[in-house]
C-alpha cells in the first residue's frame, strides 16, 4: 500500500540521499583544482576564459532542470535519474585525458545535463515520498548529503592533487562514484507517481495558469522565491571560480586552498540539517532574508579578507548563510505549487537558480579581468544584498513565525 511519509518511506529516502551524495560528489571533483589546471596545464590567464567551465555547466544543468520537471511525469523520475549517471559515465575520463581545454568544456556540459536529470530527479522524488509535513527535513537531508559530498571530495582532491598532481588521481573517484550511482539508480530506486497521485487528490490548491511565468515572477510568492535562488547561485558561481584564484594570487599553497574552498561547502552541507528542520516549522520568509543577508555582507567583507583565519571564518559564514537558504528554498516552492504541477515548478525554479552558476561566473570573471578581483566580490556581494530586500518587500510569507 502507497503512504506518504518519511517514516513509511525511510528505504527508499535513504537509498535517494545516498545517491544525492554520489551526484555531489562528481561536481567536487573540479572544486578546488580545476582553475589551476587551466593555469598550470593549459596556460589560459584570463579571469573570464578560465570560468568558461563553470558557464556553459550552469547553463546546461538550468536548461536540464526545466525539462527534467517538465518530463518527470511523461517519462518517469526513475528513468530521468538513471540517464543521468549514464551521462555521466564519461566526465571523469574527460577530465583525465584532456588534451586542450574544449575537452574539459565538454566535459562541463555532459556533467551539467547529468546534475540537472540527477539532482532534479531525487529532490522531487523526496518530496512526493515525504508529503508535507516533512517536507523540509527532506530538502534538508537531500540537499546535505549533495553538498557535504561536494565539500569532502573538494577537500579530498586538492589533497591528492598536492600529493601526486592534479591529474589524473584526483578524477579516478569520479568514475566510482559514476559506476555506484547507475547500478543504484537502475536497480534499486522505485518511482514515486503514485504518491504524487495520493497527493493531488487531498489537495485542494486551485491550478497555475502558467507555471512557467507564475513561478519566475507573476506569483509574489514563487517569484520571490525564484530571484533569490538566481542570486544564491549567482554568488557560489564566483565563488567556485574566483576563489580559488583569488587564494592563489595570496600565495596560499593548493593543501591551503582545498581547505578554505571545502569549508564552505561542508558547512552548507552539515548546516541544512538543521535548517531543513527549522524550515517546517519557522517562518520561511524571514529564513530567506536572512540567508541571504548574511551570504551578502560575507561576501564584502570576503573581498578585504588576507590571512589564511579570515578566509576561513569567512567560508563557514557564507557556508551558513547559504545553509539556510538552500532547502527553505525548495520546499517554500513545494508549498506555494500545486502537487501536480508541483515537478514542472521546481524545474523553472532549478532553471533559474542554476543560470545564476552561469551569470555569476560570466560577470565575476568579466569584473574581474576589468576591474579586479576584489571589485568582482564585491559587486557579487552587492547584487546578493539587493536579492534580500527583494525578498522581504515582496514575500507574503507564511503563518509561522520565528
Amino acid at each position: 500500500m502507497v503512504q506518504l511519509g518519511l517514516r513509511q518511506n525511510w528505504r527508499q529516502f535513504t537509498l535517494l540521499v545516498v545517491i544525492n551524495a554520489f551526484v555531489g560528489g562528481m561536481v567536487g571533483l573540479e572544486r578546488t583544482i580545476l582553475p589551476e589546471i587551466a593555469e598550470a596545464e593549459f596556460g589560459i590567464a584570463a579571469t573570464t576564459a578560465i570560468l568558461s567551465f563553470i558557464v556553459v555547466f550552469g547553463l546546461t544543468k538550468a536548461i536540464t532542470n526545466y525539462y527534467t520537471g517538465a518530463l518527470a511525469d511523461k517519462v518517469g523520475r526513475k528513468n530521468l535519474l538513471s540517464l543521468g549517471w549514464l551521462i555521466a559515465l564519461p566526465v571523469p575520463l574527460l577530465l583525465i585525458y584532456a588534451p586542450a581545454w574544449s575537452w574539459v568544456i565538454f566535459a562541463n556540459f555532459l556533467l551539467g545535463i547529468h546534475q540537472g536529470l540527477c539532482w532534479s530527479s531525487t529532490v522531487v522524488m523526496k518530496i512526493d515520498l515525504v508529503g508535507e509535513k516533512d517536507r523540509g527535513l527532506a530538502m534538508g537531508l537531500n540537499e546535505s548529503a549533495g553538498y557535504l559530498a561536494v565539500g569532502i571530495v573538494a577537500f579530498l582532491t586538492g589533497w591528492i592533487a598536492a600529493e601526486y598532481g592534479a591529474r589524473p588521481y584526483p578524477f579516478y573517484l569520479g568514475i566510482g562514484f559514476a559506476l555506484i550511482g547507475l547500478l543504484s539508480s537502475w536497480f534499486l530506486v522505485k518511482d514515486t507517481e503514485h504518491h504524487v497521485a495520493i497527493e493531488a487528490a487531498q489537495s485542494k490548491a486551485p491550478p497555475l495558469e502558467n507555471i512557467f511565468g507564475a513561478t519566475t515572477w507573476k506569483d509574489r510568492n514563487l517569484g520571490a522565491i525564484t530571484q533569490a535562488g538566481l542570486a544564491n547561485n549567482l554568488n557560489d558561481g564566483m565563488v567556485w571560480g574566483v576563489l580559488p584564484i583569488l587564494l592563489a594570487s595570496k600565495h596560499f599553497s593548493l593543501e591551503e586552498i582545498g581547505k578554505i574552498v571545502a569549508l564552505y561547502p561542508i558547512i552548507w552541507g552539515l548546516g541544512q540539517l538543521l535548517a531543513g528542520k527549522l524550515a517546517d516549522h519557522l517562518n520561511k520568509k524571514k529564513m530567506l532574508f536572512w540567508g541571504m543577508l548574511l551570504q551578502g555582507l560575507t561576501l564584502l567583507l570576503m573581498a578585504f579578507a588576507l590571512t589564511f583565519t579570515q578566509f576561513a571564518t569567512l567560508s563557514i559564514l557564507l557556508g551558513i548563510g547559504t545553509a539556510i537558504v538552500y532547502p527553505t528554498f525548495l520546499a517554500a516552492i513545494a508549498d506555494y505549487a500545486p502537487p501536480q504541477q508541483r515537478a514542472e515548478s521546481i524545474g523553472v525554479f532549478r532553471l533559474w537558480r542554476d543560470l545564476g552558476y552561469a551569470i555569476g561566473a560570466l560577470l565575476a570573471g568579466v569584473v574581474a579581468d576589468a576591474l579586479g578581483i576584489g571589485w568582482a566580490i564585491r559587486a557579487i556581494g552587492m547584487i546578493t544584498l539587493v536579492s534580500a530586500v527583494v525578498i522581504q518587500v515582496r514575500m507574503s510569507g507564511d503563518n509561522r513565525e520565528m
